[in-house]
C-alpha cells in the first residue's frame, strides 16, 4: 500500500479549500495561520502537485487541487462520522448517499418510516451530483441517477418512470394547452442532466423536432420543477419524482400520463460485499417495497 499523507495536512488541505482562507480555516482547526500554510505547503510537497493557487485576493483551488478534494473530502467526513459514531457507542451505522433530486422529493418524506422500523440504525445522509467512491468508504448505498454503467457493483432498479411535460394549471389554462403541436408557443424548461430530453419526447410524440433554445436551463429535477410551479414554462420530469406537486395541484401533466416516456434511471447501487450488513439489508428491503408501494 502507498503511504498516506498526514491526515493532519489533509484535514488542513480540506479546511482551507472549504474556507476559502488560510486564516479562517487556522481559526477552525485551533491553529495559526503559518502553521496551515505549513501543512499545505508539505503536503503538496508530498504529492508533488500545487493545491493552491494563491494571490494577493486569495486562495482558490488548483485543478489538481479541486480534483483532490472531491477524492478525499469524502472520505475524511467518513472518517469523521466512524469516529463519532464510535464514540458516543454507535455500532450499527448506515451511510447512504443519493442524487440530490431524489433525496429531496423522494426520499426525505418517507424516512420516518425507515426511522421507526428500525431504531437502532444510525442513519447518515448525504446527496450530491458526483457518485460516492466505495473504495473511499463514503457510504454503504448509493440512490444514483443515469444510464447504468457501474461493473463491479450490484445495480438495482428502484421503479420505473413515466416522463411527461408538466406545468402549472394556471400555465396551461393561459396558454389553452391541449395539443401538442402548442408547446412551439410556450417557454420549455430543460433539465440538462435529465436520461429523457426533450428531443426524445418530441421524437416519440410530437410532428415537429425540438426546439434549440430554452428559456431556461437547470442540472437539478428540483429546480426544474420550482420553475414549473413559478409559471416559467413547461418542465420535462418524471411525474414519480414530481408526485407531490402533483398532488398538491402545484403541477399538472398537460397532456395526461399516456404521453409519456418511460424510463429506469434511479438505482441503489452498493458492493457486494456490502450486502451482508444487517443494517444495508434493512434499507434495501425498506426502500424497495416504498419504491413499489409508489
Amino acid at each position: 500500500m502507498p503511504t498516506l499523507p498526514s491526515v493532519t495536512n489533509l484535514q488542513a488541505f480540506e479546511a482551507v479549500a472549504r474556507r476559502k482562507s488560510f486564516a479562517l480555516a487556522a481559526s477552525e482547526l485551533h491553529l495559526t495561520a503559518s502553521a496551515v500554510s505549513h501543512q499545505i505547503s508539505r503536503l503538496e510537497a508530498e504529492l508533488g502537485v500545487r493545491l493552491f493557487e494563491r494571490s494577493a485576493h486569495g486562495v482558490r483551488l488548483s485543478a489538481a487541487g479541486d480534483l483532490y478534494l472531491s477524492k478525499v473530502g469524502g472520505a475524511l467526513s467518513a472518517i469523521a462520522s466512524a469516529t463519532e459514531d464510535l464514540r458516543q457507542g454507535v455500532s450499527n451505522s448506515l451511510y447512504v448517499h443519493s442524487a440530490p433530486s431524489i433525496a429531496s422529493l423522494w426520499l426525505m418524506s418517507r424516512l420516518r418510516g425507515f426511522a421507526q422500523a428500525h431504531p437502532d440504525v444510525a442513519l447518515n445522509l448525504s446527496a450530491a451530483h458526483t457518485p460516492s467512491d466505495f473504495a473511499l468508504g463514503q457510504a454503504d448505498i448509493d440512490i444514483r441517477y443515469g444510464i447504468p454503467n457501474w461493473p463491479e457493483l450490484v445495480v438495482e432498479p428502484l421503479f420505473e418512470e413515466s416522463i411527461v411535460p408538466l406545468a402549472s394549471p394556471a400555465f396551461i389554462r393561459q396558454h389553452g394547452l391541449k395539443d401538442i403541436e402548442q408547446l412551439s408557443n410556450v417557454k420549455l424548461i430543460q433539465s440538462n442532466v435529465s436520461v429523457v430530453q426533450w428531443a426524445d419526447w418530441f421524437a416519440k410524440f410530437g410532428r415537429k423536432r425540438a426546439p434549440d433554445w430554452f428559456a431556461v436551463r437547470f442540472d437539478r429535477a428540483q429546480m426544474s420543477l420550482d420553475a414549473a410551479t413559478q409559471g416559467l414554462g413547461v418542465a420535462l420530469e418524471s411525474a414519480t419524482i414530481a408526485a407531490k406537486h402533483i398532488a398538491e395541484r402545484k403541477l399538472k401533466p398537460v397532456f395526461g400520463l399516456d404521453r409519456a416516456v418511460k424510463v429506469k434511471a434511479h438505482f441503489v447501487v452498493y458492493p457486494p460485499r456490502h450486502a451482508k450488513r444487517p443494517a444495508v439489508k434493512a434499507f434495501l428491503e425498506w426502500i424497495h417495497g416504498e419504491a413499489a408501494r409508489g
